[in-house]
């Protein structure tokens, strides 16, 4: 069986280094560090016009922290979701929770309509449930194309077991994708113990930074923060060497 592969970047440049791969789509992103924001409007135009055979999907997520929202933050990722269908995306990428850690069916609602015929995937906030199978369930009746998840656990490797069952437990109803900590070492036996047909990763490395002059004084994040010369970028390598473990 033929597996889909899906990658996370953060860049136009990354849309065009997993379409060299030979990847099927990618999760277009902002702020990865922060497990991925909505990226620009002038970057889901730039990537879609830089590639031709792979499918973006872009994430619709205001901030990092928690997947609950207030109605501020809700109107704008219904305006975000209507702006990147307007732009061609192929998909989207959503999700919203409760307090109780269950799906927040009105504001899921919304954004699916605001979605139209676009195909949706519900991110990891899915990790975040309270009770996997029932949501699940839900997700499935509100017609979600997949469902993106670690299996509750540190990475999709030690949550494999319970992606095994939910890869069951979902039947045709829909996709359930294994990712979190995805690499080529460990993406065979992810796929031999959950049985999934799509995956999810992400293919990054380490670059400097052209900058000729530097200044090491300053910086422009928080405490916890990357070196300002140091630059993540996904690789058709690493993309490559994911899928010939994989397969």
């Amino acid at each position: 069986m033929s597996l889909t592969y899906e990658i996370c970047i953060d860049s136009v440049a990354g849309a065009v280094a997993a379409e060299k791969a030979g990847a099927h789509r990618v999760e277009l992103c902002a702020a990865l560090f922060d497990g991925g924001l909505t990226p620009t409007l002038g970057t889901v135009r730039a990537a879609l016009a830089a590639v031709s055979s792979i499918r973006v999907h872009v994430i619709i997520r205001p901030r990092g922290g928690d997947f609950i929202f207030d109605e501020h933050e809700v109107a704008a990722m219904e305006h975000d979701v209507a702006l990147v269908r307007e732009a061609g995306a192929h998909g989207v990428v959503i999700g919203a929770l409760t307090p109780e850690g269950t799906v927040d069916r009105p504001v899921v609602e919304r954004l699916m309509a605001a979605a139209g015929e676009l195909p949706v995937t519900f991110h990891r906030a899915f990790d975040m449930a309270a009770d996997p199978f029932a949501t699940l369930d839900v997700l499935a009746g509100l017609g979600v194309a997949r469902v993106l998840t670690s299996g509750q656990d540190a990475s999709a490797l030690e949550g494999a077991p319970l992606i095994a069952e939910l890869v069951r437990h979902a039947g045709d109803r829909v996709v359930v994708m294994p990712g979190g900590g995805v690499t080529d070492r460990n993406v065979a036996r992810v796929v031999a113990a959950t049985g999934a047909r799509e995956i999810h990763f992400a293919a990054l490395s380490e670059e400097p930074s052209p900058a000729v002059h530097r200044n090491p004084y300053p910086f422009m994040g928080g405490e916890l923060r990357r070196p300002e010369y140091q630059r993540l970028v996904t690789t058709s390598g690493g993309i490559a060497s994911v899928i010939r473990a994989a397969d």
